[in-house]
């Protein structure tokens, strides 16, 4: 059985990830019809919500029959983090999602996305406070690194989990590659299987299914 925090997902659970412009309310509810067991909004600027923008606002609805749902942002300010994942817990979806792996420039130049995997400290400095400003499960997406001499990841997810994440989904390229080039399933494996996790609800969770080869337990899509 697959958990997020107290969020019961089945043995094999197929989620959905948050893509903008992709993965609002109509989308979502086909995916749900089709058998999707966990979905995520299109990911929401911390500092277009704290502002009250209409995009950002609007990217908050949920509906009933969507749930389990959770909400994505992504920022690099650790004020206007705070403040969002309040907004955030007051629209009552099952997981708050933090998104480290956007590589577009416009949010890597802010320190944003996949931007903060240059500060790897300042990464788990931001977890934390989210995790203890909020009563929701909180979840990250990010990517192996920011390019090839930079690769962290089973150091990043062990100290994700030490602050009190509680899933953890890998893109397997860095920030350089985009979304070109080969994915590199082997360090997503040696995040899954690495000894060093406590939480056996720390769920892996990746975006082809690889997951023989690794036990991979959850996919996303």
């Amino acid at each position: 059985m697959v958990k997020i925090g107290s969020i019961e997902l089945g043995d094999f659970p197929l989620l959905l990830a948050p893509m903008e412009d992709v993965s609002d309310p109509p989308f979502r509810r086909l995916c749900k019809e089709s058998g999707c067991d966990l979905m995520f909004t299109e990911f929401i600027s911390v500092e277009g919500l704290i502002r009250d923008a209409d995009k950002s606002v609007q990217k908050l609805d949920i509906y009933d029959e969507e749930r389990p749902i959770g909400i994505q942002i992504f920022g690099a300010e650790l004020e206007s983090m705070q403040q969002a994942a309040e907004i955030v817990q007051a629209a009552s979806p099952e997981i708050l999602d933090i998104n480290y792996g956007c590589p577009v420039k416009k949010v890597v130049c802010k320190m944003a996305g996949a931007g903060i995997l240059q500060d790897i400290d300042k990464m788990v400095s931001l977890t934390d406070a989210i995790v203890k400003s909020t009563s929701l499960p909180v979840t990250v997406k990010t990517r192996l690194g920011w390019d090839e001499n930079s690769i962290r990841i089973e150091e990043v997810a062990e100290r994700l989990q030490d602050v009190g994440i509680q899933a953890l989904s890998i893109h397997g390229r860095t920030r350089k590659q985009m979304y070109k080039g080969e994915a590199d399933w082997t360090l997503i494996g040696k995040v899954k299987n690495n000894p060093g996790f406590k939480f056996r609800s720390l769920e892996m969770v990746i975006s082809i299914p690889r997951r023989r080869l690794w036990n991979i337990k959850t996919v996303m899509v």
